[in-house]
């Protein structure tokens, strides 16, 4: 443990390095015009309402503005009730209807989708669930309609991991509705719990707990509860990290005496040391072809995001703006770094991130201690960790900088987010 802290310190001291670079180009609001879609109340939804549901989720891509409901001058449920001079006359793009009806025990719900200015359907589509479903319904009917409009997979049916503390040496791992809602517990924990991370294909968890007074890197069936002690080295064992096949972990250790990265095969348990530095080495995070991990490294002086090729060991620095970067995660196409960010001359921390192609950075957040990013598996928001009101809670950003909100979870002090991958 006290090898631990003093590892915190060194970070501590790193934060206050600075570096030469150009300054971050700042998002505020974001640059780019929402498309404006009505999605219509739903005929029979009944609670919660599956019209404010799909709303919701395509306002938080930042891609779509939903028109107020109190602006529409109709409320059509079938297509032989849509007036299209209804919608042009306020400026609606696209048009969403549907119902919803409970039949043996069963909602039923319809929808269709329409292109305001060309006055035709899109497409229309059905779904089933039982009633204690309505949310799940919804974020299908959400995923459907984004997918449609934008050709990019819709990401509001993934769920989410975070992390509680009550304050009185009580902690659970949670996992929700990518928006935290319908919470369930996966551990109860009288020590913190840190790092959770989805398998690739969603059954599974790691995370790191110190339930041994000592941190120790655990997997966990989500279905079943089983657990499997994956690490028991002396010293740190943090921040575990799927390959994307999902049949290695890449994560931290000072087991050899410096915090390194590593690789371990989970059939075989057999662990290979990836980086051999001085200086401190964390946060791995693979790259889409799992040929790469980014991860954080002070060898320049203060934290920069590196990018080591698992097979040579050739590394490279990544990030050059700022004077912190930190906490690396890619979007699905590895176009995009996501990361917690310093600007020269501010002693603020908020997430930002750099196009891979480009090198241009941008910031995401607009508050000061922000950590822990996220990314949702089709790129297009970003869930993190801040502070409001002496508490932590988790925002939601999305990527074009137009969407910053607050996520509606009441269980105390809430940190480390992760976004599962696309739910097969």
């Amino acid at each position: 443990m006290k090898k631990f802290i003093h590892i915190l310190i060194l970070y501590v001291i790193a934060f206050m390095g600075t570096a030469n670079a150009a300054d971050a180009i700042v998002i505020d609001g974001g640059s780019n015009k929402a498309i404006s879609i009505a999605v219509v109340p739903f005929g029979d939804s009944g609670t919660p309402d599956i019209a404010t549901l799909v709303g919701n989720d395509l306002y938080n891509s930042g891609i779509f503005e939903p028109l107020p409901r109190q602006n529409m001058l109709s409320t059509p449920h079938r297509p032989n009730e849509v007036a299209f001079r209804d919608w042009t006359a306020v400026n609606a793009q696209f048009l969403l209807i549907g119902n919803a009806s409970n039949v043996g025990g069963k909602i039923q719900v319809q929808y269709y989708l329409y292109n305001v200015t060309s006055q035709q359907q899109i497409f229309s589509g059905s779904a089933v669930g039982s009633p204690n479903q309505i949310r799940k319904l919804a974020h299908y009917v959400s995923d459907q309609v984004f997918e449609k409009l934008t050709a990019i997979k819709g990401a509001f049916s993934t769920k989410l991991l975070y992390v509680t503390s009550a304050g009185n040496n009580s902690y659970t791992l949670q996992m929700s509705d990518y928006d935290g809602a319908n919470s369930v517990t996966l551990l109860n924990s009288k020590e913190p719990i840190l790092s959770p991370r989805f398998s690739p294909d969603n059954r599974k968890v790691v995370y790191v707990s110190f339930e041994s007074k000592r941190p120790r890197i655990y997997m966990q069936d989500i279905a079943t509860g089983t657990r499997d002690q994956l690490t028991n080295y002396v010293g740190l064992n943090s921040a575990p990290s799927w390959s994307p096949d999902g049949q290695r972990l890449a994560f931290v250790s000072s087991k050899d005496g410096n915090p390194e990265i590593y690789t371990m095969r989970l059939d075989s348990k057999l662990v290979h040391r990836l980086t051999n530095n001085n200086a401190i080495d964390t946060e791995p995070f693979w790259s889409k072809d799992g040929r790469s991990i980014y991860f954080t490294s002070d060898r320049s002086g203060s934290p920069q995001i590196y990018k080591i090729n698992v097979a040579t060991g050739s590394t490279e620095r990544v990030t050059s703006t700022g004077n912190y970067n930190a906490n690396p995660k890619l979007s699905a196409d590895d176009g995009m770094l996501v990361m917690v960010h310093r600007q020269d001359g501010y002693r603020n921390f908020v997430i930002a991130t750099q196009n891979l192609v480009t090198n241009r950075v941008s910031i995401l957040s607009n508050t000061n201690l922000d950590e822990s990013p996220t990314i949702a598996p089709n790129g297009t928001m970003v869930i993190y960790a801040t502070r409001k009101q002496g508490k932590g809670v988790l925002m939601l950003a999305s990527i074009n900088g137009r969407v910053r909100i607050e996520l509606p979870i009441d269980n105390g002090d809430i940190r480390e987010p992760s976004w599962s991958p696309f739910i097969k």
